[in-house]
């Protein structure tokens, strides 16, 4: 699975920093703890008072869900009632005792209402025990059955999926979604889909709902004859019912865990691609982006290869189908063979230009086909055997398509993410037995600090051995459960070596280290030191000393003339080094791949040197990000980075150089005119914008009227141009409107021209796109409805613009961006009505107060209607404040 973190990472970070994410998370702050501080205990003697009575408890333990039977096959035949949003099913299940014999089977099943229970080759009714509460049901068998026997359960059931919670990684535990099921909302499809993970499925089918049980299926789906339907496995049949439904039957040989089960119903178009060695490859998506489903899904076939060939286990399942559906509860889904992921993935040609979100997503649901869906963890607390190689093949990817560098900016992001985490919420384990609840596994460490980790020991083993043991994994364990250990003991296998200290420090304990490293050269020994001081807290299980093998790479004449080897393995430990003359550099882990937080003891020449000797993307960003552009060393190699090759870098570059010179504005302009990266091309928009550069109305015109730039481009230009020559700027914001240009881009770009010309005619224009403009752009463009009402001076429009903006920030069906965005900017502008206020006479103060409490009510409804904790919590912080 990924996230809907993504867009909400993104939107945390949003929230933040105020401002978008262009290249990376802002930087963290480091702890400087020398010494671990020890306090000797009392020699007084403890008062009555102070004598507490023990407690003893057994430790929070989430251990494997015991099976006492097994489920062998499931065959549903199911219908869907649309009006009373139900699923009538009919359920077959093969199962047989694990071990000891079995008169009885409980399963899980949510919501159900039971219509018959008996043995699927027998008449009687089966006794039952339903416990609702707990969604359980409990059938005795018709006689006891012994290991080895298989038996038969047939149940005639009506499921009634209702959500009765979330979490920030899957906003609704509801397992099967009816979307728009009357037809209400005419700008939304009627679809029906799925999300079983992490122990939802059943809610819409009886099952043993657990990681480490697995099984074969069938799925028999009618449906109105105008659906298409997908489900996991091939389509091995399909007839019409003579009244209007089909029925489709979907065969999955090869058994998988009940979570990852699908169905997805609805009015899709079916773009199939050419076949991958025999395998159907298709794409399901709304009619209207049938043409784009290449730019959607990219790379697709490329990817089943790179990954084929790296694991060394060529794509083991029959077809591979991926599908965009309304209204998702999380970012994606790896259901075998039938990906699932938000409609956030749509976009035209133009709007997909240089976006490597979604190579990325398709990357991640695709090589959980190997770990997750092949090779599943055991249980929730081993989530990141799923979640951290789905993670850690964004990097493969991104590596084996872009480049190094590309993966190591990727690196840094998943870094930084993943150590803000700890900052908001603390550390633990990467194998966490002790979570309260199994929603909380979904988070930066299952997801990111598994990438990394996998990172480190790809380092330290070798791409050989690493990638080898991919395939002694997945070839020794494939269609089981697996747990931390015997990945463990596949590297052990294969490397002859015991690498229980490399697992124990970074699976089964927290955290990660804090490094303080200084370099310095002893001219009258010829020798160079590098201290490297481990200063982590060990509060929560984290250790005092990391034991980390890296190298210390030695730089003179320009590059790296030696490698030394070394083992860090104390609290404070200085490395001496025979050099002759002194080096033009000396770096600690030359490749950046220890996770961690590190302060490297350099001056500002040499943080420069950093960036022009390093050896990927990684070790230039930090040479790069810790020099001042204000002064002149700073100054240059931010002028010099804006020729990086890579654009990510050209981008910090831009950000951070501040008011540019002589020397560098030629640059600029052309980067501003012709960048090759649309994102690097855009933020140099800005920086003419900002200095108001002579030529800015021609590029940007340019720009605006570029047919075939990507949108962020063409919205730069016309921002800019707003800004050159308004009356020009407007006669393309008409045009572009007229065609009905709907980008997130364009409408805030659309939307500044707008607000530029002052004119409240204007305001149907904000008003329609309200629900359309999403991610960053979305605060932009609430801020200019608002300042348009603003100045339209009539309590009449002002009131009916606010209850509008209360509509959008209140609708759960909108995206957290756009919740988010609409309670900041009332916020904003209730602090900026609060100031206008205590300067103002009795008259004005008489209409302010009631604009005030009417923006104080608008937010606590939003507030109070928020279903995202995470979110909920980051709005205390713009809540808006009290009058005096």
């Amino acid at each position: 699975m990924k996230l809907l973190s993504i867009p909400f990472c993104t939107l945390l970070l949003l929230m933040a920093c105020n401002t978008p994410k262009t290249v990376v998370v802002p930087e963290t702050e480091l702890r400087q703890l020398d010494t671990i501080q020890v306090v000797a205990p009392s020699m007084e003697p403890e008062t009555e008072e102070e004598i507490a009575e023990p407690t003893y408890e057994l430790p929070v333990y989430r251990a494997s869900q015991s099976l006492n039977n097994d489920l062998i096959h499931t065959t549903l035949d199911l219908s869907f009632d649309w009006e009373n949003e139900q699923v009538l099913g009919k359920a077959t299940l093969t199962l047989q005792p694990t071990f000891r014999p079995q008169n009885a089977v409980t399963l899980d099943a949510k919501g159900f209402e039971f219509k018959e229970v008996r043995m699927a080759n027998g008449h009687s009714p089966l006794p039952y025990k339903y416990d609702a509460e707990g969604g359980e049901v409990t059938i005795n068998l018709d006689r006891t059955y012994e290991r080895g026997e298989t038996y038969q359960i047939y149940i005639d059931y009506i499921a009634t999926p209702e959500s009765s919670g979330g979490s920030a990684a899957i906003s609704s535990d509801q397992g099967l979604f009816f979307i728009n099921p009357q037809g209400e909302d005419p700008n939304k499809p009627q679809q029906i889909w799925t999300q079983g993970e992490t122990e939802y499925n059943s809610r819409w089918f009886p099952t043993i709902d657990q990681p480490n049980e697995r099984c074969t299926q069938e799925m028999f789906l009618t449906v109105q004859d105008k659906y298409k339907t997908l489900s996991n496995g091939l389509l091995v049949g399909s007839r019409q019912n003579g009244n209007g439904t089909r029925t489709d039957h979907w065969k999955m040989n090869q058994p998988h865990a009940p979570y990852l089960f699908m169905v997805a119903v609805g009015e899709f178009a079916i773009v199939e691609d050419e076949p991958w060695n025999g395998i159907s490859v298709d794409y399901y998506v709304e009619p209207e982006y049938a043409e784009h489903a290449d730019d959607i899904f990219p790379y697709t076939q490329e990817m089943l290869t790179f990954f084929s060939e790296i694991t060394g286990i060529d794509y083991p399942w029959p077809k591979y189908s991926q599908i965009v559906v309304s209204d998702f509860v999380s970012g994606a889904m790896e259901n075998t063979t039938g990906v699932v992921f938000g409609d956030f993935m749509y976009g035209t040609d133009r709007e997909l230009i240089d976006v490597d979100f979604n190579e990325q997503i398709v990357a991640h649901e695709m090589f959980h086909h190997w770990f997750g869906d092949l090779v599943t963890c055991e249980s929730w607390a081993n989530l990141t055997l799923n979640e951290g190689f789905a993670n850690y093949s964004e990097y493969l990817w991104m590596e084996h398509k872009h480049g190094l560098d590309a993966a190591e900016m990727h690196h840094i992001d998943v870094q930084n993410a993943y150590v803000g985490s700890v900052q908001r919420s603390g550390a633990h384990e990467l194998i966490w037995f002790d979570y309260d609840n199994a929603e909380q596994m979904f988070d930066a460490h299952s997801y990111n600090k598994g990438g990394l980790v996998l990172h480190m020991l790809r380092g330290y083993m070798g791409d050989e051995l690493f990638f080898a043991g991919f395939k002694k994994f997945l070839t020794d364990y494939q269609f089981t459960a697996v747990e931390v250990d015997e990945l463990r003991m596949t590297y052990e296998d294969l490397s002859g070596e015991d690498l229980n200290w490399f697992f124990d420090q970074w699976f089964l304990k927290a955290g990660h280290p804090q490094l303080t490293i200084d370099y310095d050269y002893l001219p009258e020994s010829s020798e160079v030191t590098v201290r490297v001081r481990q200063t982590q807290s060990t509060e929560d299980n984290v250790p005092a000393i990391f034991q980390l093998p890296t190298k210390v790479a030695i730089y003179k004449a320009g590059r790296a003339t030696r490698y030394e080897d070394i083992m860090v393995n104390e609290r404070d430990q200085t490395f001496t080094f025979a050099v002759g003359d002194e080096p033009d550099l000396v770096v600690f882990d030359p490749e950046f791949r220890i996770l961690g937080e590190r302060q490297d003891g350099y001056d500002e020449e040499e943080f420069a040197t950093l960036y022009r000797l390093g050896e990927n993307g990684f070790a230039r960003y930090e040479g790069m990000r810790n020099l001042d552009p204000s002064i002149e060393t700073g100054r240059k190699l931010y002028e010099e980075a804006l020729s990086d090759p890579e654009h990510e870098l050209r981008q910090v570059a831009l950000s951070r150089l501040g008011s540019p010179t002589e020397e560098s504005i030629d640059r600029i302009r052309e980067m501003a005119k012709s960048d090759p990266h649309s994102g690097a091309r855009a933020e140099a928009m800005q920086m003419l914008i900002a200095t108001e550069d002579e030529q800015l109305g021609e590029i940007a015109a340019a720009a605006a009227n570029d047919q075939t730039a990507a949108y962020p481009v063409v919205a730069a230009g016309l921002s800019a141009l707003a800004t050159a020559d308004l009356p020009r700027a407007t006669a393309i914001a008409q045009q572009l409107e007229a065609q009905g240009v709907d980008n997130a881009d364009m409408i805030g770009a659309i939307g500044a021209v707008y607000a530029a010309e002052g004119d409240p005619a204007r305001l149907s224009y904000f008003e329609d796109k309200l629900t359309q403009v999403d991610g960053p752009a979305s605060i932009g463009f609430y801020t200019t409805y608002l300042s348009i009402l603003d100045a339209s001076e009539d309590p009449a429009v002002m009131n009916a613009g606010l209850d509008r903006m209360a509509e959008v920030g209140t609708d759960q069906s909108l995206s957290p961006y756009q919740r988010f965005a609409t309670a900041r900017v009332i916020s904003e502008y209730h602090g900026a009505q609060l100031a206008q206020y205590e300067e103002a006479d009795d008259t004005q103060k008489e209409m302010l107060d009631a604009r005030l409490s009417r923006l104080e009510e608008i937010f606590q409804s939003i507030e109070d209607e928020e279903t995202i904790p995470e979110l909920k919590a980051y709005l205390e912080r713009f809540r808006p404040q009290p009058r005096a």
